[in-house]
Parts: C-alpha cells; structure tokens; sequence
C-alpha cells in the first residue's frame, strides 16, 4: 500500500522504522506537528519522527491544523491507501479522515477500550495495573473509539516508570503496526468493534496531578512518582521550592513517622505517608541536576521533625 505515516515525538519513530524496513509499503509522505521551541535557547526544532523522514528522504508536512486547506489538497494528490498514526499529537477532521481508501490507523498504548486518551501509558501505571499492552485500530471521530484491528500484551513490573514502559510498548507496538498494515493490504485482518464495556479514560496529566499526596499510602505515591516519569515529573514543596521526585521506594518496615514528616539516616532519607515510609532515591532541587537523595539531605542540613509537603 502506499502509506502517510502521521507522527511527531520519539516514541514514534520505531513505528516508521518498521514501516520504511518492511519493504511491503510504500511510505510517501510523513504528517508531524510543527517545529517548536527546545533548548535553552528555544531554537525552533523539527520533530524527532520529521528528523527521521527527512534522513531517509521521505517527504514531510507540518500543517499548523489538520484541517488546513493547503495540507488537505497535498494529502489527496498523494491519495495514500492507508494512514497508520503514532502520537500525531492533534485531532483528525472528516476531510482528512476520508482521504484515504483504508483509513487511518493508530496505534494507541493500551488495551482498547482501556484507557482511552492522551496519557494511557501514565495512567495505567498510576493505577496499578499488573498488564497493559497496545493496539491498532481504525480512527473514526470518537476518542479512540474505533473498532480494533490487533493487540498486544506487555507485563507492568514493579519499578516501571512511564518511561521505560512506553519504550517498551514503542518498540512492540511498531511491529504490531507493521503487521496491521500487511493484514489489511492482504484482506487477512478484519476490524471488530470495541466492547461497551470496560471504558476508561486517559486525559493528559497535569503539574498538579504530579504533586505527591503525602497522606495517601506509600504504594500509591510510588504510584504517582512512577507515572509522572519523565513527564510532568511528580513532585512536592519543601521549603517553599518545588522538589522533584525522581525515584522513591516504599519501606515497609518504617511506620513512625507522620505524613511528609522527613527522617534522615547516614546514606538514607525517608517521607511519612498515610501507610508506611516512602525511602527517597533521587530528587532534583529547583534549579539543579538531578542528585541522590541523601546527597541532597546533607546539604539542605533538615531539622528534625522537618515535612515536604507545605
């Protein structure tokens, strides 16, 4: 099939990778958001999967809006047979949406209809789950509503950030598309509908949804601090000055201390919570790198009896 990848962060570009290596399709074109500022200089920079298009010397559009006229007239001289999406990061209108023949397909990190939303991966963390995995289906203009064309399943484990399961799930989930693209060109793969029930949904976590609760139990701040990893990047107050929570670990075995109350030992820090201590592996300080933990307690020199949290 002739294909128009659409896609804009790092997580998608195992996806185009698989695609551009099959050999089976034809990628025309690549559809990603506009360059936006990084750095510390805010230089305008080209998304990481328009890098990876322009490397290998596929054609890339930026429209400012999906819906742009200019972008719409490209898409149908291109007329590609099926649009495969991986985090394009903007809503499709009707008019883009009935370009192509076969559709567009995403695949989304979860299992539909679970999580459906901008954060699946973060909020399965935050929640719990033992299992998630991915799936590819058919985009129509509900929230990830589409009847579902494959899945697969992958293991949370236990010290899994959103990051390194997102990794894992992109790497997985490329093959899953590549596949999906090869089932639907051969008419082996046919899209079922997704249940009525079991319908979550995954909005986009915010900076305050990354502020750690100290009353909450030590396994859902874990919980917490783990999903907003990288992003937002859970944190809390101490001193007046946001602390960054880069890594925690529930101590089962200390239960003395009061909600956010800190405890400082030779080479350890631990936080009350409403169940037992959380122990402080890396923090990050307002303005600083990221450091352990009993690094950072040395220098700020706490007092005894001293709380994050206010």
């Amino acid at each position: 099939m002739k294909l128009v990848f659409a896609g804009t962060p790092e997580v998608a570009v195992p996806a185009l990778d698989a695609l551009i290596a099959s050999g089976r399709h034809e990628v025309a074109a690549v559809v990603t958001r506009p360059d936006a500022p990084a750095g510390r200089g805010r230089r305008l920079v080209a998304s990481p999967v328009a890098q990876r298009a322009e490397e290998a010397g596929i054609e890339v559009l930026k429209p400012a809006r999906p819906r742009d006229e200019d972008f719409l007239a490209r898409l149908r001289e291109i007329a590609p047979d099926c649009c495969p999406v991986v985090a394009y990061g903007a809503l499709l209108p009707k008019a883009a949406l009935d370009v192509p023949a076969r559709g567009w397909v995403n695949l989304h990190f979860s299992l539909l209809p679970a999580w459906r939303g901008a954060a699946p991966v973060q909020h399965a963390v935050m929640a719990g789950d033992e299992v998630t995995g991915a799936s590819t289906f058919l985009i129509e203009e509900g929230l990830d509503s589409g009847p579902v064309y494959g899945v697969l399943t992958e293991e949370v484990r236990p010290a899994d950030t959103s990051g390194d399961l997102l990794t894992r799930l992109a790497f997985a989930g490329a093959g899953l598309l590549a596949a999906t693209m090869d089932g639907i060109e051969d008419g082996t793969l046919h899209a079922v509908p997704q249940p009525a029930d079991g319908v979550t949904l995954a909005p986009k976590l915010t900076v305050e949804d990354a502020q750690v609760q100290w009353s909450a139990p030590a396994l859902r701040v874990d919980r917490v601090v783990r999903a907003c990893t990288p992003a937002p990047g859970a944190w809390t107050l101490f001193r007046g000055e946001r602390l960054k929570l880069v890594q925690v670990t529930p101590a089962v075995d200390r239960s003395e201390l009061a909600p956010g109350e800190l405890s400082v030992g030779k080479n350890n820090v631990f936080v009350g919570t409403g169940s037992h201590a959380v122990e402080l592996l890396w923090v990050q300080p307002q303005g600083k790198k990221p450091m352990r933990a009993a690094d950072w307690a040395r220098g700020v020199r706490i007092v005894p009896g001293e709380l994050v949290g206010n």
